[in-house]
């Protein structure tokens, strides 16, 4: 009996996806619920898992576009299982000949194959923790990170320069030569994933279709930092999660979108759709792209909800496990750019958002002592940028909405009492 494989339906509104990396080969046993194969649509990358044990055979190619429900293989679940393999490790004879140093016989994933072959690793001087020895993905990263980081070999001890002739005039330039091994001049193209496709097309949309403007503030974070601070290690303790600074501009978030409603608004053709809910994205970065899980009803949320819902979008995310409906409908978004080390940005909108609240590094910078006037002081400064729809947000309702999140997070007991 062979029972078919499809593609399922990644969520509402996508028809089509394509085809990522297979886990498993035609011929291979698969056990039920074994992760065959990564499929990628244009909002998130999903797992297909075996629908029955039995032999595989796989139609569909990597990188090929399919339409929902198409078949892309087939189970054989009257085929016998394979007895199993021999040890990996067996006791080689004089008489034997050495073992293979070519890399395609290695034991190695598809998924580390793929990126060894990116990232220019040589499968045969890694060592495989998985299975049997098998190399994994973290093997090949964990080769690449150690390639980079790895000093350069010593240079040779340079003979002493002789002393430099005079110039002399019209002199032809003499060029000096490098033993140094030329780098390589490689040029590559990889095909774009419909994840990164389908943010590259909103990005466009955005600049096409909204009124973008950007308005900037400053926040002192003595008053946060010092809070956070004195209760992280209890806030751990009682949570089990880690007290970051999205909370605080989350929850600042909230307090100004209540505060300026417009701002948590959309245009809908000609008329201004208003939400009494506050649905806040948060971007996450992932090595294929931004995404933005939404967190929902952020008015209701405590601290610790908020920070221990991030953890998880962002370890999903990660993993490529979001649903299309954890990235969908939200009213706002908070981006944090200063975690890779931004010092300044203006964020784009996410249509049809109308609003987005860029976060940047923590600076320490001379400014006047709000508690000793007239003095400077060293303070831990964040610029802060709010992106927005001039097509409905007018310039004193942003500048105003912007203040609030200054107001919020630089007295953060407003926050607590609700003002």
């Amino acid at each position: 009996m062979s029972v078919d494989i499809t593609i399922p339906s990644p969520g509402e509104s996508i028809t089509e996806v394509t085809v990522g990396t297979w886990m498993k080969q035609s011929g291979d046993w698969v056990d039920k619920d074994d992760i065959l194969l990564e499929i990628e649509s244009d909002k998130a990358t999903l797992e297909i898992t075996s629908p029955a044990a039995g032999l595989l055979t796989a139609t569909g190619a990597t990188g090929d576009e399919l339409a929902v429900g198409e078949v892309i293989g087939a189970i054989d679940t009257s085929a016998t299982r394979p007895a199993a393999s021999a040890p990996a490790a067996e006791t080689t004879t004089a008489a034997e000949p050495p073992a293979s140093t070519d890399a395609e016989d290695v034991k190695a994933t598809p998924v580390a194959r793929k990126i060894a072959a990116d990232e220019g690793v040589n499968l045969t001087s890694i060592k495989g923790t998985g299975p049997s020895g098998r190399i994994t993905k973290a093997d090949v990263l964990a080769a690449a990170a150690a390639a980079v980081a790895a000093p350069s070999a010593p240079a040779a001890a340079a003979a002493p320069a002789a002393a430099a002739a005079p110039a002399t005039p019209n002199a032809p330039v003499v060029i000096p030569t490098s033993n140094a091994a030329p780098g390589s001049r490689e040029v590559r193209r990889v095909r774009m994933t419909k994840l990164r496709r389908r943010i590259a097309e909103r990005l466009v949309e955005s600049q096409r279709t909204t009124a973008t403007l950007t308005t900037f503030n400053e926040v002192d974070m003595t008053r946060s930092m010092a809070l956070r601070k004195q209760y992280k290690e209890a806030f751990a303790e009682k949570y089990g999660v880690g007290l970051g600074f999205m909370s605080f501009f989350v929850k600042a978030a909230a307090q100004a979108l209540k505060a300026q409603p417009i701002v948590n608004a959309s245009i809908v053709d000609d008329e201004i759709e208003y939400h009494d809910y506050l649905d806040v994205g948060v971007a996450v970065g992932t090595d294929k792209g931004l995404v933005v899980p939404v967190l929902r009803n952020t008015e209701g949320m405590s601290f610790a909800e908020i920070e221990a819902r991030i953890k998880d979008f962002a370890v999903r995310a990660r993993a490529g496990k979001l649903s299309v409906e954890e990235m969908t409908g939200g009213t706002f978004t908070v981006s944090n750019g200063g975690v890779y080390g931004s010092m300044m940005s203006t964020p784009i909108l996410n249509p049809p958002q109308s609003g987005i609240l860029g976060m940047h590094g923590i600076k320490k910078r001379a400014i006047e002592d709000p508690d000793n006037p007239g003095t400077i002081a060293l303070r831990p400064m964040m610029y802060i940028a709010m992106s927005y729809d001039h097509r409905i947000i007018d310039g004193t309702e942003a500048v105003t909405f912007l203040k609030t999140i200054k107001e919020c997070v630089e007295t953060p007991e407003r926050m607590l009492l609700d003002l």
